[in-house]
Order: structure tokens, then C-alpha cells, then sequence
């Protein structure tokens, strides 16, 4: 059954808008002073009707409403802005989900800790002249040399990413170190990379595909030791959760034909195992996102 655009939009962002007012005015969220709500919905409905899944379909018909909804919600409750390049849509599978990008890993840094002054990421070429320290069990880098005909995007080695603190915290800096063939290990955890194809866009940009992954790197301990609510940590993490779900149900489907051997090993539950206690069930986000999760929707 198809849905015209008005009626997704009224599904979806004054949904969500709806829901972000609720939550204002009872204190369950908590935005950055400067942050417009109703402008981050507005750029995120506009890029979302560009946005297609890997089957060149529309997301707003292919994922379902309920993915959508948590995706837009994810955005606002993080106080991310899609017109800043801070998120982007990614479909998995029938699932939308809003997917942080550097900025936005950026952003959010500096939002759970307002001491950081600055975030950069530093390029080591090959023939640079790098100095490395250890100090807390980490790897620091002392100090670097480099000429001007060593920027090649063919010879980059590594790349290290620094965040910097106020004076006044006191706190010393932070540095994350990674080297090339780290940087291509992380690009292959999410779109496939292609080392041998000259059109990848992490071999035709190698040195800035690499600083993106050093930032988040540096950055993402940074987001997740916040003290935040338990909403925010659940949008931080959905995105991640998603992808892992679909990638093990993609690989279970793969191995689905194979043939299994198992063993049959009768086995006694040892007297002494303590019963496992029930968990207490924990009041947080998950009411919050009730109103969404508990339909079960079928793609528009």
C-alpha cells in the first residue's frame, strides 16, 4: 500500500517532534542551548527523500516507520545537525539508522566534556621523522618532522589524532596513534573496501579517510564515558547494534548450506552453579521510545 510523502513526514518527523516536546517539558532531555529542534528535523526530512538503501530504493519506502522515527530521534536526542554533515541515514535492511559521522563524533566530545578546547588528526607520511613515547601503557607521539614532498596520498604510513584540554582543567592532552594498515582494518568493519580498486574513496583520499577514522577513534571513548542519561547512550549505541544484528544474520543466512558436525555430550548442571537472578528491570530509555518500538510496522 503506498503512502504519499505528506503522510510519512506526519508519520514520522511531527512524530518525532510531538515526542521531543513531551520529553522537554518533563525534563527527560536535555539539549544544547543553540540547538534547534525543528531545523535538525527539517534538514534530516530533506536529506532522508535523497537517501536510498543498497537497492537504489527510497528509504522512506523500503525502511519501516518505526526505524525511521528511532532514527530521527536518535539525531536530536544526541543534538546532532544533518545540515552540518554530523549524521548521516544509512538503511540496513528494512532498518534505518542514523550513523554519526566525524563531526558529529566531534561534536559530541565536546558536548560530554566541556574542557576539550580542540580535536585534530595529523598525518604521518612515509620518510615524516616520528618520535613515539609511552606513557601510561599509551602511545604518544613526542615529536614529528616532516618535508613537503613527503605529502603523498600513495605514501601514507599512519596517522595520529590529538584531543586538547583548557588550561584551566589541567587535564593533559589525549592522543590516539594508528598506522595505515590499522586505518584499512577499520574501513573494512563497515563498507567493504576495495584495496585494489583505484576508485575506492579511501584510496583516492587515503590521508583524509584516515584522519576520519583516527577521530572517531579517539573520539567515541570520549561520547561513551558519558554520564549521561541512559536515552542518550541508547541512541549513541543503536546504530551499532543494528549493523551487528544484520551482519549476523547475514552470515548465518551464508553458512546456512554448510554442513555441521556436532558432538552430543550428555551433561549434569553442576549442583554448586548459583540460580542466575532475574535482572530488574531498568525505567529509562526504553520507555522513552515505547510510543515507537512497540508497533511493528511494515515498510511504507
Amino acid at each position: 500500500m503506498s503512502t504519499s510523502l505528506q503522510e510519512v513526514k506526519h508519520q514520522t518527523v511531527d512524530a518525532v517532534e510531538k515526542r521531543i516536546k513531551e520529553l522537554q517539558n518533563t525534563g527527560d532531555i536535555d539539549l544544547p542551548d543553540d540547538y534547534s529542534v525543528g531545523n535538525a528535523l527539517k534538514s534530516a526530512w530533506l536529506k532522508l527523500q535523497e537517501t536510498k538503501d543498497k537497492n537504489k530504493n527510497p528509504v522512506l519506502q523500503s525502511c519501516s516507520r518505526t526505524s525511521i522515527q528511532n532514527a530521527l530521534l536518535d539525531t536530536v536526542v544526541q543534538g546532532l545537525s544533518p545540515a552540518k554533515d554530523q549524521v548521516y541515514f544509512v538503511a540496513y535492511g528494512n532498518n534505518l539508522v542514523a550513523m554519526n559521522s566525524y563531526f558529529g563524533n566531534m561534536a559530541l566530545a565536546k558536548r560530554v566534556d566541556p574542557d576539550i578546547e580542540d580535536i585534530w588528526a595529523t598525518t604521518i607520511y612515509e620518510g615524516d621523522e616520528v618520535q613515539v613515547e609511552i606513557k601510561r601503557g599509551k602511545k604518544y607521539v613526542s615529536e614529528h618532522k616532516t618535508k613537503w614532498q613527503n605529502q603523498n596520498d600513495d605514501k601514507v604510513a599512519g596517522v595520529y589524532a590529538t584531543v586538547s584540554y583548557t588550561e584551566a582543567s589541567g587535564k593533559p592532552d589525549k592522543q590516539v596513534l594508528m598506522t595505515l594498515s590499522e586505518c584499512k582494518e577499520a574501513w573494512n568493519q563497515g563498507t567493504p573496501y576495495n584495496e585494489n580498486n583505484d576508485r575506492d574513496t579511501h584510496n583516492k583520499f587515503t590521508a583524509e579517510m584516515a584522519k576520519k577514522t583516527v577521530i572517531n577513534r579517539i573520539c567515541k571513548p570520549i561520547i561513551k564515558s558519558s554520564r549521561d542519561s541512559y536515552l542518550f547512550q541508547k541512541s549513541v549505541d543503536r546504530a551499532n547494534d543494528v549493523r551487528t544484528d544484520v551482519e549476523v544474520s547475514n552470515q548465518i543466512e551464508e553458512n546456512a548450506n554448510s554442513e555441521t558436525i556436532t558432538l552430543d555430550v550428555e551433561s549434569e548442571p553442576d549442583p554448586a552453579e548459583p540460580e542466575e537472578l532475574e535482572e530488574p528491570k531498568k525505567e529509562s530509555a526504553e520507555e522513552i521510545y515505547e510510543d515507537f518500538d512497540n508497533s511493528e510496522e511494515e515498510p511504507f
